[in-house]
């Protein structure tokens, strides 16, 4: 027997990745200073905050202005990719309840993507530790011309999913992702993690994703479509 959508669920739930399906944000951290350590630079914990939800090569270009690398940012990216993959082999660090809600979406038969500013090669290692087709899209920051905050990342989502991202309910933890999916037009589930978020007339709050199910979802659909 197929199951069938439940009739007051989201038509998709888009997932961010880094501190929201993963809390992933301390092993960039963690590889920021080392690198800093390498070349002989400074780094903060303000300053590697300030990176949460940028798209990478963004964050290249602040890492190579901050060291005065001579390397390409898009050099200063695989380098920085390399070491947090590493730590991602050793250990997925998954946000608490998100393993759980993507279980229950997929028993409802709500479909799920995957919308991070993260390349595919970082991503892989941690897809590997889901059920096949966990997500029937998967947007990276390397298949996308403009990255987080801008709303191409969740326009790409619910296009590729055939959907109105109106429709569409977005999980994130950042001022760059909510930003984007807002943009793009879907209401966004924010859980903060290592940076706090901005209220928005389509960001609705909660403290964590531990025990949120497919109705919690749908009702932050509801909550944002009653504030016209």
């Amino acid at each position: 027997m197929t199951e069938s959508r439940p009739s007051a669920a989201p038509a998709a739930v888009l997932w961010d990745m880094d501190g929201t399906l993963v809390d992933t944000e301390p092993y960039w951290i963690a590889t920021e200073y080392a690198m800093a350590d390498k070349y002989g630079g400074t780094w903060s914990q303000e300053q590697a905050l300030s990176l949460v939800g940028n798209d990478l090569l963004s964050s290249g270009r602040v890492l190579k202005e901050a060291w005065g690398l001579p390397q390409s940012p898009a050099e200063v990216v695989e380098e920085l990719l390399d070491g947090v993959v590493a730590r991602v082999e050793e250990s997925v660090p998954w946000q608490p309840g998100a393993p759980e809600l993507l279980a229950s979406l997929r028993e409802a038969g709500v479909p799920c993507a995957l919308v991070t500013m993260s390349y595919e090669r970082f991503v892989a290692p941690i897809l590997r530790h889901l059920p096949a087709e966990t997500f029937r899209v998967i947007v990276t920051g390397d298949k996308v011309e403009r990255g987080k905050p801008h709303p191409e990342p969740y326009l790409t989502a619910a296009a590729s999913l055939g959907l109105d991202p109106q429709d569409c309910v977005a999980i994130e933890d950042s001022n760059t992702g909510a930003k984007s999916a807002e943009a793009a037009g879907c209401a966004v589930l924010v859980v903060e993690n290592h940076v706090p978020v901005l209220d928005g007339p389509r960001r609705v709050f909660r403290p964590t994703l531990q025990g949120v199910g497919p109705a919690d979802v749908a009702a932050v659909l509801t909550e944002v479509a009653a504030r016209g």
